[in-house]
């Protein structure tokens, strides 16, 4: 009687059973590695095309913004176009002679004009971002962990400051202190720390009863150590995301302040007071106002796409694209 090998899922009589396929072997080590949370958070990011666009969008937008000396063909403030004089001239059309976008009422280069526009609009909404995400990591972070009485006084001023209309209290301190750079980023700071604060406690408290936390305080870790070692990196994509969908919002708000003259002080241009400029010519120079309300708009569309394409990259819970 003739006995037969059985044959089922992965087994094939032609090879031993104690030796895998090599090319099964080299998959499930490959399988392994996108296992890894950094590793499948990428591998789902590069898969969502809007998210990219709006990544290679924002790149863009950051590094002209970083690097306007050098991109920036003409001096914003200095240089004038030859011709104008007088405090109101005619704004040249886009295209014509060497200014590419035209002029503004002074004859500046309205292209230099938007480009350090640019560095200065960003560069107060991540710098004003970064205080306000690292106040609200360390107020979280004593909240979460600690508890106790450090979690009431941390929380009840969250609620209270989410209880006061934060845009008219922002433009309220921006009246009283001086237009200036630095007035914009602690204008932004003061209540941009405040709903981060509540959704970093919530993370915290959701970690900090976890077996590996359990198991680095029976080895007699610190509160900082594992606060820092622990808890901080699985805090990190939160930071990360919520970091990312929180600059549109400080853009928006420093142009806002800048339109209502409460920001940057001319001459040094910013999107907000270059579309207060133009507001003077909208019907004979329509493109004062629309190159940085349209400039406006792809930098905060950009900046959403990148944030939601992260949030759902490091949310294990969405399903695959």
């Amino acid at each position: 009687m003739t006995s037969s090998t059985p044959i089922g899922p992965g087994l094939d009589p032609a090879l031993p059973s104690s030796q895998p396929e090599p090319d099964v072997a080299a998959r499930g080590e490959k399988e392994v590695e996108f296992r890894s949370h950094w590793g499948y958070a990428w591998s789902r990011f590069r898969r969502d095309r809007f998210a990219l666009l709006g990544g290679v969008i924002a790149l863009i937008l950051v590094v002209s913004a970083l690097a306007a000396p050098l991109v920036a063909p003409f001096d914003p403030i200095e240089q004038f176009a030859e011709g104008l004089t007088g405090d109101f001239a005619i704004p040249r059309a886009p295209g014509s002679d060497q200014f590419i976008l035209g002029t503004d009422s002074l004859g500046r280069d309205f292209l230099s004009r938007l480009i350090w526009g640019g560095r200065i609009s960003i560069t107060v909404a991540v710098a004003a971002n970064i205080v306000s995400i690292t106040i609200a990591v360390i107020l979280g972070g004593i909240a979460g962990y600690l508890g106790g009485w450090s979690d009431s006084v941390i929380m009840r001023t969250v609620d209270l400051a989410l209880g006061f209309p934060a845009l008219l209290l922002q433009i309220a301190l921006a009246t009283v202190l001086p237009p200036s750079l630095w007035t914009v980023i602690i204008v932004i700071t003061v209540f941009g720390w405040v709903y981060p604060t509540r959704i970093f406690r919530g993370q915290i408290l959701s970690l900090r009863e976890r077996p590996f936390v359990e198991a680095a305080r029976a080895l007699g870790a610190g509160r900082i150590r594992i606060f820092a070692k622990h808890l901080l990196p699985h805090l990190l994509p939160t930071i990360i995301v919520f970091s990312t969908l929180r600059i549109p919002t400080a853009i928006l708000t420093e142009a806002g302040l800048s339109f209502l003259g409460l920001g940057v002080r001319p001459p040094t241009p910013s999107w907000g007071n270059l579309i207060l400029e133009g507001t003077r010519f909208y019907r004979t120079a329509p493109w004062l106002v629309l190159f940085p309300g349209f400039l406006i708009m792809f930098t905060i569309l950009s900046f959403n796409l990148l944030g939601d394409g992260l949030r759902d990259a490091f949310d294990p819970r969405e399903s695959s694209h």
